[in-house]
């Protein structure tokens, strides 16, 4: 009955042929699989499905693209309004028997149309222009019409049409700046507003009132047309010395808010340039001295600094001042903050700040004291004494401070002076602070040592001696001090964990010897190998310290969240947290140690781990997971569920471990808006859809593993020979519908003899990634099935009989989101 039923769950595998174009109601594009993009006639572009990067070919973009050049650059996308028009794989692109050229998702809903009807064809022009004919090739439309944040030569940007930047260069999202040629007559660059999308005060603009297009002529020059009411001009904004005929050429409004025309050789024996894009002109010439702005951070966020005197201008040169660190290295325009606490007026230590020297360097705006004239000194005593003060620029007899956030910041000859960076101390600046004649030295740094005796100085043994016991009191009232510190002044969210240890920073420094032994690292820090000696006895117990070294802007949160989510979780199948260190600026986790590894490793080994014990270890997870869903006192969606998470005990007990990326719920809650979470390969179809996140996100992610612990392979296998046997879950979905289950344990004898049991978990795993969650299994009923109740596994598919029936009759809705 089962086997009859399940072709039904499972989506209809359609075939198509590559087509030079589309025709009406004839040839369809899909992004797996040949026929996913066509050429224009040359070979040079291609338009068809892209696969996003760093989105394990998950996600597509209908996209024109150069083709013919190995590093491959985007010139055209389909946008909406909220940004760039992202599918799953199993989309379909068409031209409908009515003429409209239709992008659809894998259930069947229209994700774009240009608007355009009665349409015979669509081709791509050897000048990248895709356009949609109708009728004796009249044009109905065109993406040269619609730019997004590039020209081509031969195209143009009317009056009222801007070019928008994306985010980063592996992010197409809507960007911080536009090209807008303003119906005033006006080309300008500004900053714009995320996610609003309103214009801020322009930081380039060609000043005119008479400009009716800025054109990219097809030799290769860049002009703004002017008009007037005697005759047409052109204001030359680049005139390149590069010929069309022998370099491929693009216009591109960059995510750091520079318009530069890049080239790549169609000949690489074309000078120097090799196999690259170069650019070859920009606008404004100097990005970081132009790019000011009102709101916001600048061209590099708040509190970074654009360095004009970087070697590529390739790209912006966006850089922290010292002792501060990027939000988030992969978007730096987020900008930077202080790795060390920000000093408050209400908790000030004198001594413990100093200043650094930047010259060159200045913050434009956040100045909220000026002084003049002044000398550098008493400059520097002025905003050490401020407790406001982050910042004083010192030029000539001026003097600023300056407060955080900082904004608009640019290092560079053109600046002068010099920006004085109040930071923590360092160690060499705080060591042997000695008064004349003193009988004792006491180092002070962090409240963490006090170091005694560099000489007992008296006339008499017994003053020796009232000097040793009066040390031997300060050592020890410090040290009950210290622990009444951190009792008092630990993070509050970490109320009623008194089954956990509070360590210092020292105690798991010296555990780990100095964070030697590394065993692996994530998002938010890296896990090293320790050893504790075990109170009132000589045995070591190993544990595992995670260091969260990544400190982003929300890692409070994170640390916070995990450290309440596993204090207060108990069961078999979950790693057990011993304790935690929040000390000053260090975050860290200690958990016991797991002598096997994660599971990425146990599915590596050779010969393949053992099925009987494959198939305890899917269980255990499972059970992990339904605790965390059903049983514990607050909901936790663990939101990263993936083999690297699961570790394995000396039993090879499975234990699910990280919860960095857990969200907690209230009792009150059962499902939560949040930003998109996990690794990509195992993240559920509704993190990408703004819609709300339920435990069902890991059900999915569990679904993609247990196929992973069937066929012992990765969901994604990079140098497959077959491009359907790459991602695992097509694969499996193929080998399943054509009744071949048993190439998935192909040479897993144990496996092959347990082949119901085998069919019961892909079938399990299938039904686990459904792209609607509702109709997801929840983990209590993925228990039962995974341990062989067959009658409840009938009884579910009855239950959701009603749905199969709309499957069956809609066709285009699939089973999967990869």
């Amino acid at each position: 009955m089962i086997l009859f039923l399940l072709p039904f769950l499972l989506p209809l595998a359609a075939t198509t042929k590559t087509y030079a174009n589309l025709t009406a109601g004839g040839s369809t594009l899909s992004p797996v699989g040949p026929n996913a993009a066509f050429s224009s006639p040359s070979g040079d572009f291609a338009f068809g499905f892209y696969p996003l990067p760093n989105s394990n070919s998950s996600l597509f973009l209908l996209a024109v693209y150069f083709n013919a050049t190995s590093s491959t650059a985007v010139v055209w996308f389909a946008t909406n309004s909220t940004g760039p028009v992202q599918v799953p794989a199993r989309s379909t692109l068409l031209l409908t028997l009515t003429g409209q050229l239709s992008l659809s998702d894998p259930t069947g809903s229209e994700s774009w149309n240009p608007g355009a009807t009665g349409a015979t064809h669509v081709s791509l022009l050897d000048s990248g222009n895709a356009v949609l004919f109708g009728a004796d090739d009249t044009l109905l439309w065109q993406s040269f019409d619609s730019p997004t944040d590039t020209l081509l030569p031969g195209q143009s940007l009317a009056q009222g049409s801007s070019l928008r930047s994306k985010l980063t260069d592996s992010d197409f999202s809507f960007g911080q700046f536009a090209l807008v040629a303003q119906n005033d007559g006006n080309l300008v660059i500004c900053p714009v507003s995320i996610p609003t999308g309103n214009y801020y005060k322009a930081y380039w603009s060609t000043g005119t009132n008479t400009g009716t297009q800025l054109v990219f002529n097809s030799s290769g020059s860049l002009y703004y047309a002017l008009q007037n009411s005697t005759d047409n001009t052109e204001l030359q904004l680049v005139s390149t010395t590069y010929s069309t005929s022998r370099f491929h050429q693009r216009a591109t409004l960059d995510p750091d808010g520079v318009f530069r025309i890049y080239i790549y050789p169609k000949n690489p024996i074309n000078g120097s340039l090799g196999n690259n894009w170069s650019a070859a002109s920009n606008l404004p010439s100097d990005g970081c001295r132009a790019i000011l702005t009102d709101n916001g951070g600048g061209a590099c966020g708040l509190n970074a600094y654009c360095n004009s005197n970087a070697g590529d201008q390739t790209r912006l040169s966006c850089e922290c001042p010292q002792d501060y660190s990027f939000f988030d290295a992969g978007r730096e325009y987020l900008g930077c903050k202080p790795d060390f606490p920000a000093q408050q007026c209400d908790f000030d230590e004198s001594g413990e700040f100093e200043l650094v020297e930047m010259a060159n360097t200045d913050w434009p705006d956040a100045d909220y004291e000026h002084y003049t004239p002044i000398d550098e000194n008493t400059c520097r005593q002025y905003c050490l004494d401020d407790c406001y003060c982050a910042v004083a620029i010192f030029r000539g007899v001026d003097c600023w401070k300056k407060r955080l956030p900082l904004s608009n910041g640019r290092q560079g000859s053109y600046v002068g002076g010099k920006a004085l960076i109040k930071v923590v101390k360092s160690n060499s600046s705080l060591l042997l602070q000695q008064q004349p004649n003193s009988a004792i030295t006491v180092v002070k740094k962090d409240h963490s040592s006090v170091l005694v005796i560099a000489a007992l100085l008296g006339s008499s043994g017994f003053l020796n001696l009232v000097f040793l016991v009066a040390i031997v009191a300060l050592v020890l009232g410090y040290r009950n001090s210290k622990q009444n510190y951190m009792q008092l002044h630990h993070d509050p969210n970490m109320s009623g964990l008194n089954n956990l240890r509070a360590f210092t920073y020292k105690e798991l420094e010296d555990a780990t010897n100095g964070f030697e032994d590394e065993l692996g690292s994530g998002a938010f820090g890296t896990v090293y190998k320790g050893i504790l000696l075990a109170y009132n006895s000589k045995s070591q117990n190993p544990i595992a310290v995670k260091r969260l070294d990544r400190l982003l802007k929300d890692t409070e949160k994170e640390f916070t969240n995990e450290v309440r989510s596993i204090g207060q979780t108990h069961h078999r199948n979950l790693v057990k947290l011993l304790g935690f260190c929040n000390e000053g600026t260090h975050r860290m986790l200690v958990y016991e140690y797991m002598s096997n590894g994660s599971l990425t490793e146990f599915l590596r080994t050779s010969p393949r781990p053992s099925w009987s014990l494959r198939v305890k270890i899917a269980i255990g997870i499972a059970k992990g997971l339904q605790y965390l869903h059903e049983e514990c006192c607050a909901q936790i969606i663990h939101c990263d569920i993936k083999p690297g998470n699961i570790l394995l005990d000396d039993d090879f007990v499975p234990r699910i471990s990280d919860f960095g990326l857990a969200k907690l719920l209230r009792p009150d809650q059962t499902r939560t808006n949040t930003g998109i979470r996990g690794t990509r390969g195992y993240v559920a179809a509704e993190w990408f859809r703004n819609s709300a996140i339920t435990a069902k996100v890991d059900v999915y992610s569990f679904g993609v593993m247990l196929l992973e612990l069937v066929c012992c392979r990765k969901n994604l296998e990079q140098d497959a020979e077959d491009e359907a046997a790459a991602v695992l879950t097509f694969w499996a979905y193929d080998c399943m519908r054509g009744r071949r289950m048993e190439v998935l344990v192909e040479g897993d004898e144990e496996a092959a003899a347990e082949m119901w049991t085998v069919e019961r978990f892909v079938m399990v795993a299938f039904w686990c990634i459904h792209e609607e969650p509702s109709l997801r299994p929840a983990m209590n009923n993925v228990v039962q099935m995974l341990e062989g109740l067959w009658m409840f596994l009938f009884l579910l598919i009855l239950t959701h009989f009603s749905n199969l029936i709309y499957i069956i009759i809609n066709t285009s809705i699939p089973f999967l989101n990869l």
